[in-house]
């Protein structure tokens, strides 16, 4: 039992005040004065003297796949806020006829359930053209992804349950609306480990000063151990602040510092297994010490080319941002990390509720031709075979108006994209509606994009199982199935 101090304020004495014994080694220790901890000293001793304690195996270390997968690694490239579908990648003809009109009434059932019932239809304005050997549908909001339209599967058909960004990023990076549950890089990174034990597994950047909606929370780990948690890089400036000690400190020392703090919180940790911050934040202790002569090359942009920056766009004010975090993508990706979640517009920039036209063109403005260039520069390296990279936002837009000029958004049917780690590019599946309100087929909910990316890692979701409080926990939640025209056509 523990022991702690009760105050009578009648009678200003001091009692011991005793609470029920969290573990087994601490009810042995209350019981008998203590005479209960003889026998377990005992067998400890017996232990320690037929062999040494096995050292703790790394949670990070490479692990074996249920079966062989096409990616090794992923790159998440997040429109945050909800970029349009019916404006970027699913043209609606329908829609020009029926531009300012209320919604036909065989919609208006899923309509009320949004609360957009009187809402008029609004038509896009967007010139659309056919790109690549399979005429894939580009609007000419992005030009320098059309170029890559051949190396790009397009799913329209996806759909989810959250209807506000709250609920609709935290399924998107979570399988479930409401929080509590490990995001889909920690998830990777516990059924895979690193391929480089010099950075981290799960790194996260974003390009504004502005804070993901639910923070850390998006990268999270939820119920499994706080080590699989992604690591935020800075966009601007160090990426990673406070990594290096100062000139005075010489490594010998470092090292025997960081060797007492290690000793120091493994005490601390022994008596609180279930805190695994605590562990975690041992581990990052460990990491950044050997970071220290790893990350200085992964992420200095100064050692590539003119040309590859100009690719990027790194010497334009427009570009420059996502620019160099592609650029930093594709570096850290190929020194091994398993899995990179690049914010585009954090803090729901691309939320358009109203003026849809200045928000849509100057945010695709910003990221379309760093991203064609991290598609062009991992296929020239011969990376993309094996890099599975994506993009997409929490929902789409509705085809009808807001506040006359913007949409609203829309869960019920939008676009994301993959390309590379062995999906067939040129292609488009599924579809919404004539409209674009809502995905008619080869509907494909968040569970089951998220069983798809899992399967092409060569992780079945329904065997990639962590044990919480006894019960058998998967990242979809028990649903979800593959999508096998992926990487087939």
């Amino acid at each position: 039992m523990n022991s702690k101090v009760y105050y009578d304020p009648k009678t200003g004495s001091v009692t011991p005040h005793r609470q029920f014994a969290t573990s087994r080694r601490q009810m042995l220790q209350a019981c008998g004065a203590g005479f209960g901890m003889l026998p377990l000293a005992w067998f400890n001793a017996q232990n320690a003297n037929a062999a040494p304690a096995a050292a703790a195996p790394d949670p990070l270390a490479p692990k074996q796949t249920h079966f062989l997968g096409t990616a090794k690694r992923v790159i998440y490239l997040f429109m945050e806020g909800g970029p349009s579908h019916i404006d970027l990648f699913d043209p609606k003809p329908a829609l020009k006829d029926l531009d300012g009109k209320p919604l036909p009434d065989s919609f208006e059932k899923v309509i009320l359930a949004m609360g957009e019932s009187n809402a008029p239809l609004l038509a896009s304005p967007r010139k659309w053209k056919q790109h690549g050997e399979a005429g894939t549908w580009v609007s000419d909001w992005l030009p320098h992804t059309a170029e890559c339209v051949d190396d790009i599967a397009v799913i329209r058909s996806c759909w989810g349950n959250g209807i506000n960004h709250a609920g609709g990023v935290c399924q998107m990076n979570t399988g479930q609306t409401l929080a509590g549950r490990p995001s889909l890089g920690a998830w990777v990174t516990y059924g895979l480990g690193t391929e480089n034990q010099d950075l981290p597994a799960f790194v996260v950047l974003k390009d504004t000063g502005s804070e993901v909606v639910n923070g850390p929370r998006s990268w999270g780990t939820g119920f499994m151990p706080a080590v699989y948690q992604g690591t935020v890089l800075q966009s601007e400036g160090d990426p990673i602040p406070n990594l290096y000690p100062p000139k005075s400190l010489a490594e010998e020392r470092q090292r025997r510092k960081l060797e007492f703090l290690k000793q120091i919180n493994r005490q601390h940790a022994a008596a609180r297994p279930e805190e695994t911050e605590l562990d975690a934040r041992i581990r990052s202790y460990e990491l950044a010490f050997r970071m220290q002569a790893a990350a200085p090359l992964a992420v200095n942009l100064e050692e590539e080319t003119r040309e590859t920056h100009e690719m990027y766009g790194t010497n334009d004010k427009t570009t420059k941002r996502y620019g160099e975090m592609c650029l930093l993508a594709r570096r850290l990706a190929e020194r091994g990390v398993r899995f990179i979640q690049l914010y585009h517009g954090s803090g729901s920039k691309w939320d358009s509720h109203s003026n849809i036209e200045g928000n849509h063109s100057k945010l695709c403005a910003q990221m379309d031709k760093p991203v064609a260039a991290l598609l062009k520069d991992l296929k020239q390296r011969g990376m993309l075979e094996d890099t599975l990279v994506l993009w997409g936002g929490e929902f789409g837009r509705t085809p009808m108006s807001e506040q006359g000029n913007g949409r609203d958004h829309n869960p019920s049917g939008f676009t994301m994209w993959a390309a590379g780690g062995g999906v067939k590019g040129g292609q488009t599946l599924g579809a919404t509606d004539e409209i674009g309100l809502h995905a008619v087929e080869d509907r494909m909910h968040i569970h089951d994009l998220h069983a798809t990316w899992l399967s092409l890692l060569g992780l079945d979701h329904m065997q990639l199982e962590f044990r919480h409080k006894g019960r058998p926990e998967r990242p979809t939640l028990n649903e979800g199935h593959p999508l096998k025209k992926l990487t087939t056509g």
